[in-house]
């Protein structure tokens, strides 16, 4: 069934970052028809994101066999790109409640063949955690750092660090976190200079961004 979607083969060739499917919000058997045509072994890499579980579940084994699934990322792939030969991302995140943004980011890198490492529950709350980390993530060309609540491990990277920061405020807290835009704000205002912050619980974006950082090495 043709649901009118249009894929930018190019954009790989163009910018370097390929296209992906935000799952999200599209029915059921546009999803279905879209997993049925690039899973392993299409020869067209394409990255779900936002695919939730039991969406997933709902797929003919035939179809989900031919996918890598990761339940907490929600994301998806068949085939992957090239691996790199140079450059690494590191993902920071505050704490595991931040693990769903923080592995659709490392998920997103693995996907673009770039090599990176996890470091969870780094949060600002017990400093000693990221402080006994610090050295080797510093050994890093492009680090993310995933937060919620009021997000301060962003502020505190920026001024630890001489790296590319990619800050992602989650939507992780109670009431006054207001769905993440406490985190935001946080890191929007932050007074650590050259820290980009992208859009709430957008680990995609930020490994995006990283990868960009990395193709340029």
């Amino acid at each position: 069934m043709d649901h009118g979607i249009l894929f930018d083969h190019a954009r790989t060739a163009r910018i370097g970052l390929p296209e992906a499917v935000f799952c999200e919000g599209k029915p059921f058997e546009a999803v279905q028809d879209l997993l049925s045509r690039f899973g392993r072994g299409s020869g067209h890499p394409i990255l779900f994101t936002r695919l939730a579980p039991d969406v997933f579940a709902r797929m003919p084994e035939a179809v989900r066999a031919g996918y890598d699934y990761h339940p907490l990322s929600r994301t998806a792939f068949g085939d992957v790109l090239p691996d790199r030969a140079k450059g690494r991302a590191a993902v920071i995140s505050a704490g595991t409640a931040d693990g769903s943004v923080t592995w659709e980011a490392a998920r997103t890198l693995k996907y673009m063949g770039i090599a990176h490492k996890i470091f969870e529950d780094c949060g600002v709350a017990g400093l000693w955690r990221l402080a006994e980390r610090l050295d080797e993530v510093n050994s890093f060309d492009a680090l993310i750092v995933v937060a919620g609540l009021d997000a301060a491990l962003a502020s505190v990277m920026g001024g630890l660090t001489p790296k590319p920061i990619f800050a992602v405020p989650t939507s992780v807290g109670y009431g006054a976190a207001r769905g993440g835009n406490a985190a935001l704000a946080s890191m929007l205002s932050s007074c650590a200079p050259g820290v980009a912050v992208m859009n709430i619980d957008n680990g995609y974006g930020a490994a995006c961004a990283a990868a960009r950082v990395i193709h340029s090495l």
